[in-house]
């Protein structure tokens, strides 16, 4: 058996491993669905490669984790780097239904993660014994996918910019032609990462706005 330090280590591993597999999963589904649609720019990028230094961000992937994890924030969350797109290129060949596809592909990959995870946790297609170090491992790694995941699809469904749900608002208000709510999305969107960091520190507001998150949580983890 692990000793009290080692159990400690293993288990900000664990959480690591699945936020990079989260965030770094997340920004590749954009790249390939713009793929997809005939955009090329991920693709000649590098950017469709499962190597993770080519998607670590040192503020969303490291500091901003590290900050929550030692603030003891009640869920981990961070991004990797935006996957190049020509979003342009895509409108106009494909429309903005395609668009809208490239917007929600990130989180749509998340929900499908987190789906998945909660299937093999409480299924008996693996075999989960928490009396191994390796059942232990697979559990912990799929609770954080779970939750994770959940977080990540929730968090980047706000409509806020530049998140992707402000991104599908953006092109569903364009292809729709209500362009006073476009042109608000645009206003808005200098001031969006301020918002986001305040949404992030301020409990009260998080939880508020996280709500669907922990009714989707209770039912991906019956405990």
């Amino acid at each position: 058996m692990l000793d009290s330090l080692s159990q400690h280590a293993l288990q900000i591993i664990i959480m690591a491993v699945a936020l990079l597999i989260s965030i770094i999963g997340h920004e590749i589904m954009h790249g390939l669905v713009a793929y997809h649609y005939g955009d090329p720019t991920a693709k000649h990028a590098g950017r469709l490669s499962i190597n993770p230094i080519k998607h670590i961000d040192l503020l969303g992937s490291i500091i901003v984790p590290v900050v929550l994890f030692i603030a003891q924030a009640p869920f981990l969350f961070g991004w990797a780097k935006p996957v190049p797109i020509d979003i342009r290129s895509i409108i106009h060949s494909r429309g903005y239904g395609a668009a809208i596809g490239v917007a929600l592909a990130g989180v749509s990959y998340n929900l499908a993660l987190a789906l998945f995870a909660s299937m093999l946790l409480f299924s008996d297609i693996l075999d989960l014994s928490m009396q191994s170090l390796v059942g232990s491992i697979s559990v912990l790694l799929l609770l954080y996918l779970i939750q994770y995941n959940v977080v990540l699809c929730v968090f980047n469904l706000l409509p806020i910019p530049p998140l992707d749900g402000s991104q599908a608002l953006l092109f569903a208000a364009l292809k729709f032609r209500l362009y006073t709510f476009a042109k608000f999305l645009e206003f808005i969107a200098p001031y969006g990462m301020l918002i986001v960091f305040v949404i992030l520190f301020i409990p009260s507001l998080s939880s508020i706005l996280f709500y669907p998150a922990t009714m989707l949580l209770r039912f991906l983890l019956p405990l």
